[in-house]
């Protein structure tokens, strides 16, 4: 198990792909319009986000520590992604925030990594921020999947920036943003089953426009162990064999494009990781802990508990950086 076994010595964890933080400045959240920091707690757009570790650099290092976490790419969750904003609020919005990430993690530059958010709603201010960042020595970006005002990922708006993160060769995390199906608010549903859907759509847009053959550099990471993307592949498939109305057979066909694909292993279920490992590969899955928040995988040797031992000593040590 990974951090530690009963028979084994401990294994350390490689790499995190999938960690977030707020970040919170000298001068938290000035003059932002619908955003409000009281007391440690922060209120955007009138929803109060609660969990206090979200906010806590150190909180994050020390469960490293704990679980034997050697690093971490850390990005933006979706509570702040404000995807409704005009371009010039969304400017100085994720000016803010992606400049305090980046400063909180130059703190623990041995240990975090940032993944500046690209606003994909603003395909121009998404390629401003990924040419002012791809100097600064990160990894790479995030990317909301879905949600209000954000273009399908085959948009042709978005090709100068799949043009700009291929040239970089960068690390691009999938993550959904909101869900906008109102049949979901149910239940959680818009996290539980909206979160996974809204993955499958971006990734069925770039896989049905050829975006990961056309721009191969790019290591697209799909979080929450790819959501329904590895139930889909062979419907796709069946698509492009009897050519359905509007899809270009000529392209890669979806499983051989998936395989260009990462995801993380968050998928709380033995068999579902499986699947994930015979969808792209045993060597494209990597160990990915959604922390703080409660749907990921914070507790490690548990939740991975039931994992296939090959299979979790995989994950424990993928990276996106070596060769596959």
């Amino acid at each position: 198990m990974c951090g530690e076994t009963a028979k084994k010595e401990p294994t350390n964890i490689a790499l995190d792909v999938h960690a977030h933080l707020i970040p919170v400045g000298q001068e938290p959240f000035p003059f932002f319009s619908g955003v409000d920091w009281q007391d440690g707690k922060l209120t955007i757009d009138g929803h109060t986000v609660g969990l206090k570790k979200i906010f806590d650099v150190e909180a994050l290092t020390s469960w490293m520590t704990e679980y034997s976490v050697e690093e971490a790419y850390v990005s933006l969750p979706p509570p702040v992604y404000r995807q409704e904003l005009n371009e010039a609020d969304s400017r100085q919005w994720f000016g803010y925030l992606n400049e305090q990430l980046l400063a909180q993690c130059e703190l623990h530059n041995s240990k975090l990594k940032a993944l500046p958010h690209l606003p994909l709603e603003h395909p121009q201010l998404a390629l401003e921020i990924a040419r002012e960042y791809g100097s600064k020595g990160i990894p790479g970006f995030a990317l909301a999947a879905g949600g209000p005002n954000t273009p399908v990922y085959s948009a042709d708006e978005l090709d100068v920036v799949w043009q700009e993160l291929n040239k970089q060769e960068a690390f691009v995390l999938i993550h959904p943003g909101g869900c906008c199906d109102g049949r979901l608010k149910a239940f959680y549903l818009s996290n539980l089953v909206g979160n996974p859907y809204e993955t499958g759509v971006a990734v069925s847009h770039l896989i049905f426009k050829g975006i990961p053959s056309q721009h191969p550099n790019i290591k697209f990471c799909l979080v929450h162990g790819g959501g329904v993307v590895p139930m889909l592949v062979g419907r796709w498939c069946q698509g492009f064999e009897t050519n359905r109305p509007g899809v270009d057979s000529s392209l890669e066909t979806p499983d051989k494009a998936i395989k260009r694909f990462y995801m993380d292993c968050i998928t709380h279920s033995a068999d579902a990781v499986e699947l994930t490992a015979k969808t792209i590969g045993q060597e494209r899955i990597m160990f990915g802990s959604d922390w703080p928040f409660p749907m990921g995988f914070v507790k490690p040797t548990q939740d991975m508990a039931e994992f296939a031992e090959e299979l979790k000593l995989a994950i424990c040590n993928n990276r996106p950086d070596q060769k596959v």
